[in-house]
């Protein structure tokens, strides 16, 4: 029988905008790719940044894109914050909401307070993306923290992906709050702080999970600092150019075009001094930078020449020896 990646693995976790779906409709293959590893009786769990959706929308949102879901098989950095709230706040504990409903359930269910007004009793405040929120929230929730309640935001994400383009995500949120609070940072439960998916693995038992991402600065930083693999996928927001210059926190374990990676065989490298082999694919190191003896004509070629590139561009880079790589992967035409 193959080999295929995912066999290393008891559970994969899935981020979902930009890997399971773009905005309402499903990255092409996706739903076959997790109706095989259901059928192979993988742990599968949707874990979302989006603390604005309760998880029953999000699985009803996968379920009319053919894609087996039940509620508990969603992780929300809500539900991840207010886990790491109810830990660190006494049981009843006032929380002044800055974000949605969705937002104000979960951190009842956890046994706090949730409110929708600043109070003397507000003895934390959570921020959560919601589109509608008015800058007098923000206002009460910086008086808040002044006041000397704890300060909580369920993610950091600086943009957020739709069917029409680019749109302002949470980070831009908490951008405007660091002027009425300078110096001050929020505890964060979604990515890429860990607690989203150590929570994950908590949930579904998993004794090694991967985590299968499109961003660098969430979905892989997140697996590393959860000491977690990861495979990053092409199929959203990141591509060639950014894995070029990642540093040791956003560099993944593996790379495919899309979930299918995970019922392929892994892609393995091979370092021989100066050269990387991986499939057919050979890179080497050149007196002035870095060269691939060919390219391959197919896009699966051209992953494995490109995961070949990263590793002799990685170890360089960690040695103080950063090598020039645009001319390569401009000439990996069929990898974004």
């Amino acid at each position: 029988m193959t080999e295929q990646l995912v066999d290393s693995y008891d559970a994969v976790g899935f981020d979902l905008d930009g890997v399971v779906y773009r905005g309402p409709y499903a990255v092409p293959g996706a739903p076959q790719v997790l109706a095989e590893l259901r059928r192979q009786a993988i742990k599968v769990g949707f874990v979302t940044n989006n603390a604005q959706r309760p998880p029953q929308t999000v699985a009803d949102h996968l379920e009319s894109l053919g894609i087996a879901c039940r509620v508990e098989d969603v992780v929300t950095s809500a539900q991840a914050t207010a886990r790491l709230m109810a830990d660190q706040l006494p049981a009843q504990a006032e929380v002044l909401i800055v974000g949605s409903p969705a937002l104000a359930d979960e951190i009842a269910l956890v046994g706090l307070r949730p409110a929708f007004q600043r109070s003397p009793q507000t003895a934390a405040i959570v921020i959560g993306y919601d589109p509608e929120q008015r800058w007098a929230n923000f206002n009460e929730a910086a008086y808040a923290v002044q006041a000397g309640a704890r300060y909580f935001a369920c993610n950091n994400d600086q943009t957020r992906p739709t069917e029409f383009g680019v749109a302002v995500g949470m980070g831009g949120m908490l951008a405007a709050m660091t002027r009425a609070l300078p110096g001050l940072e929020p505890t964060m439960g979604g990515k890429p702080a860990r607690a989203l998916l150590d929570q994950t693995a908590l949930r579904f038992d998993a004794q090694r999970m991967v985590f299968v991402g499109d961003r660098l600065d969430t979905d892989v930083e997140g697996a590393v600092r959860a000491e977690m693999d990861s495979l990053f996928v092409f199929s959203g927001s990141h591509g060639k150019a950014d894995l070029a210059q990642a540093g040791p926190l956003w560099r993944p374990t593996w790379i495919g075009a899309d979930l299918a990676a995970l019922l392929a065989p892994p892609r393995r490298v091979r370092l021989e001094s100066d050269q990387a082999l991986c499939g057919a694919a050979r890179a080497r190191l050149t007196p002035s930078g870095l060269a691939l003896e060919s390219v391959p004509a197919d896009r699966e070629g051209q992953l494995d020449a490109l995961w070949a590139v990263l590793q002799l561009l990685w170890v360089e880079a960690d040695a103080g020896r950063p090598r020039p790589v645009a001319a390569v992967l401009d000439r990996l035409d069929l990898v974004p």
